[in-house]
């Protein structure tokens, strides 16, 4: 009889103590054979990253299990790795079962080159020397298509991309030819060119080395290009499991109905993003009829144009250009510039949401700082209400402020974690005397607080209280403090699931209704940037590869680059759906 390569039967794993348990994974099983890849999908504190860790021994002092096995095949029998000590599960870690986490730049050693972090792994369990695990390392670098493998085995993390640092991580866990793969959200805040080479990349060694997989995600969309068959977790249990197919084009429970609608469609726009709870409330819709409720018509869409550019220009951008001077030897020299911004014209109509769009590096987030002048220009005019913002010291800057606003991309590090997240929005009013005194600010505060879906009593909490989502709502609400005309949304919503994120994308959306905001919105992320949208301006190494309306980029793009940004799309609605 065939075992599987890995099951998991009744696990249940819980923290806390007797008079107060919480079970954070309750009961669930499955398994894995070789050579196939199993999807696991849920939102975060779904379970998918604790049974994961289970799976390799590493779950934190504080966890406990309180039933089941977890069975991995060795030879003609298995073992239970909950029931191996710690020398047999340093034994079975990297030679055996494998692991990618969802961090390389926390998960790689930042004082030690990326080659010899890889060459001690090998070392370690393959026994080599110093020469051969050199060599070995190096071959698993051009194993994961690293470019320049030699020189990049004495790089450091910080010198290397995302995307590079991931492949490295995954050379670190091939390098022992495991039977077992665990890749822990590994694409997520990566380019979609990027995360699609990721994924082939992770499909061409399974193939090869017929391994094991088990790919973890809080998007269905990238479980769709890899996965054989799918469990979707929801509060720490398997709600649904099936073959990747059948999830997608018959997904019986609505937790995974949500999960699947929450990513904008790409062949029409919506009103609004359902949200898991839209189905969990109404348990026998379908996708396709919540999607028509809320569809608009191309009637509707041309009308919303029409109106929206007969509209005054809130900014114009003139021939932006931003260098960075690259400097060589003991008199630091500039022997050259990085052209982050290299010549760049556009303007933002009032009330438009402008989609920024490209790979990382291409120079988005320093355009979005150089018109709010967070960086300062080389040259060009960023011109607001008749004024060069460009011409102004900081001291003259101050007013315009209250107008500029800007939304971070990481919703963790903006906030103060000493602070209390009310003093956090209350500041910038301090800081620019509005609305008074400190009781009308807090009054103030507190409407904005439920704006934005959080609660008056939340004002005192500290931010590590506070969810990914819930963080970012606190981050929006400080933004919209001064009343500003315009924000810049740089990435502010690629960290959180899909479904927080419609959540979050939603809320922006109605924002820009009431308040009658202008956004410039920055994405690497095509199918985001085309939802939330009226135009899109693609940007490829500090320059404006193409510019137009939303629709007619994605349907008709007329550039190569712009084809293969859209070409990365994880479609999996296209294929199953």
């Amino acid at each position: 009889m065939n075992l599987p390569l890995l099951e998991i039967k009744n696990l249940s794993i819980s923290f806390g103590n007797d008079i107060e348990e919480h079970f954070a994974v309750s009961g669930i099983s499955f398994s894995i054979e070789k050579g196939e890849t199993l999807g696991v999908v849920g939102e975060s504190g779904s379970g998918k990253s604790l049974t994961s860790l289970a799976t390799i021994g590493l779950l934190p002092k504080s966890a406990k299990i309180k039933s089941g096995s977890i069975l991995f095949q060795q030879g003609e029998s298995s073992i239970d790795v909950l029931k191996q000590n710690e020398n047999q599960l340093r034994k079975l870690r990297g030679n055996e079962i494998a692991m990618i986490f969802q961090e390389p730049m926390t998960s790689l050693n930042p004082v030690i080159t990326c080659g010899e972090q890889v060459a001690e792994a090998i070392r370690l369990h393959m026994g080599y020397n110093k020469t051969k695990a050199k060599e070995e390392a190096i071959k698993w670098f051009n194993e994961v298509q690293l470019p320049r493998a030699e020189q990049l085995f004495d790089a450091y993390p910080h010198q290397i991309s995302g995307g590079q640092k991931q492949r490295v991580m995954i050379a670190m866990a091939m390098c022992c030819e495991p039977k077992l793969l665990i890749a822990d959200e590994p694409t997520t805040a990566l380019d979609v060119t990027v995360q699609k080479h990721i994924l082939q990349l992770i499909k061409s060694l399974q193939k090869k080395h017929n391994m094991g997989v088990v790919f973890i995600t809080h998007d269905l969309g990238v479980v769709a290009e890899i996965a054989d068959k799918v469990i979707v977790m929801q509060a720490g249990t398997i709600v649904e499991q099936n073959t990747t197919r059948n999830i997608f084009k018959y997904p019986a429970h609505p937790y995974t109905k949500g999960l699947l609608a929450c990513r904008p469609p790409l062949d029409y726009r919506l009103k609004r993003l359902p949200i898991v709870q839209d189905f969990l409330t109404a348990q026998n819709k379908e996708i396709s009829t919540v999607f028509n409720e809320i569809k608009i018509s191309n009637e509707e869409r041309t009308s919303q144009l029409k109106e929206l550019y007969h509209k005054p220009k809130l900014i114009e951008v003139r021939n932006l250009k931003t260098y960075f001077p690259i400097q060589k030897g003991l008199l630091k020299k500039t022997v050259d510039h990085v052209k982050a911004v290299d010549d760049i014209s556009f303007d933002v109509y009032e009330g438009e949401t402008l989609g920024l769009v490209g790979e990382s590096g291409c120079g988005k987030t320093t355009l979005g700082r150089s018109v709010l002048q967070l960086i300062r220009p080389t040259s060009g005019e960023v011109i607001y209400k008749n004024t060069n913002l460009r011409d102004l010291t900081s001291k003259e800057l101050r007013p315009f402020r209250k107008d500029l606003q800007i939304i971070f991309q990481d919703p963790y590090s903006s906030l103060n974690p000493r602070m209390r997240v009310g003093d956090a929005i209350v500041e910038p009013m301090s800081v620019h005397n509005v609305y008074g005194n400190q009781k009308v600010r807090k009054e103030k505060v507190i409407d904005l607080m439920e704006t934005v879906g959080l609660k008056a009593e939340q004002f005192n909490r500290y931010p590590h209280e506070f969810s990914g989502g819930q963080r970012q709502r606190i981050c929006i609400a400080r933004a919209l403090a001064l009343s500003p005309k315009f924000i810049i949304c740089d990435e502010s919503v690629s960290a959180l699931d899909v479904s927080v994120q419609a959540q979050v994308l939603n809320l922006l959306n109605d924002l820009k209704q009431q308040f009658n905001f202008t956004y410039i919105f920055i994405s690497h992320d095509l199918s985001v940037v085309k939802y939330m949208s009226d135009r899109i301006v693609v940007m490829n190494q500090g320059k404006v590869e193409e510019i137009g309306i939303s629709e007619d980029v994605y349907d008709a793009p007329q550039k190569e680059y712009t084809k293969k940004l859209i070409a990365a799309i994880p479609k999996g609605e296209e294929i199953y759906g």
